[in-house]
């Protein structure tokens, strides 16, 4: 939840959209409707194609014997789409040279792959590019492992 000018938002995909039209500087949707589709394609994938099927509550559902292998396989087949998608549409970010909303939903999604112990090694564009995300000073502050709830032994 966010609270803006007394407002509550709600979902991280409208709340980078509110911000974006909102404030407007730095902008996370391309000007260029192909790549602000793109981008909002690439944060789909992530955002309604991966991330609600590792979930906890939807990985309590699936039984302790097949969550591990339930959660490898969706984010695996989640980031195969994506690095499809980014064959298209990257550069030096995930929609060519400017940051968008499909960076800011990539780097959570592979937090999320590596606690799973996915391999990232195949991908060609999407190691490349996290490296890049993770060289900027708003994505190490947005870091998991930077945030004050995170427990003493992960903290980086």
């Amino acid at each position: 939840v966010l609270l803006i000018d007394g407002k509550r938002l709600t979902q991280s995909l409208p709340i980078i959209e509110y911000l974006d039209e909102t404030y407007k500087m730095p902008r996370l949707l391309p000007d260029n409707p192909y790549q602000r589709y793109q981008a909002r394609m690439i944060s789909e994938i992530i955002a309604s194609g991966i991330q609600p099927i590792q979930n906890i509550s939807v990985l309590r559902r699936v039984g302790e014997d097949k969550k591990v292998e339930w959660a490898r396989h969706y984010i695996k087949t989640g980031l195969d789409a994506v690095e499809k998608a980014l064959e298209e549409s990257a550069e030096q970010f995930c929609v060519g040279n400017q940051l968008s909303i499909a960076d800011c939903c990539l780097i959570p999604q592979l937090y999320h792959a590596r606690r799973w112990k996915i391999d990232l090694t195949k991908y060609l564009l999407i190691p490349s590019i996290e490296e890049r995300l993770n060289s900027i000073d708003a994505f190490k502050v947005a870091h998991p492992n930077q945030q004050p709830d995170c427990p003493e032994k992960e903290k980086a």
